[in-house]
């Protein structure tokens, strides 16, 4: 294994753990330097290909974030999860899980599993407000 020389952690498991930190601090730029060009992402919303779209699709999630507090992460040299509970506008809690997949120190595909029907529920109560 390749621990990181600092944290002593694995390298995915250090990736994840960073990329986890930018964008829970809504820092897309940094997060973006996480990500391969060409990552691949499924999501409950669908499958997400390529920085440019990975970009948007957090993006849009930062507007409506408030906070995010990780319950846990796990990894070793290529591969990590992370765990983690969000708060954002419309759902006050909506715990997710990440599958990620590190080549050379950058991510290069993830999965995304959440519950999508609490954010339906507050769409629809929102518009019939």
């Amino acid at each position: 294994m390749s621990d990181n020389k600092v944290s002593g952690r694995p390298a995915a498991l250090e990736t994840a753990l960073a990329y986890y930190d930018a964008w829970s601090k809504k820092d897309i730029d940094r997060l973006m330097s996480h990500v391969a060009d060409d990552i691949v992402c499924n999501a409950p919303s669908g499958r997400i290909e390529g920085a440019p779209a990975f970009r948007e699709f957090w993006a849009g999630f930062m507007k409506m974030l408030t906070g995010a507090r990780l319950i846990a992460g796990f990894g070793d040299d290529t591969t990590a999860l992370v765990m983690y509970d969000t708060e954002t506008f419309p759902v006050k809690s909506a715990p997710a899980a990440e599958h990620l997949i590190v080549k050379n120190g950058k991510i290069s595909a993830c999965r995304i599993i959440f519950d999508r029907a609490p954010f339906i529920e507050a769409r629809q109560a929102a518009a019939q407000a």
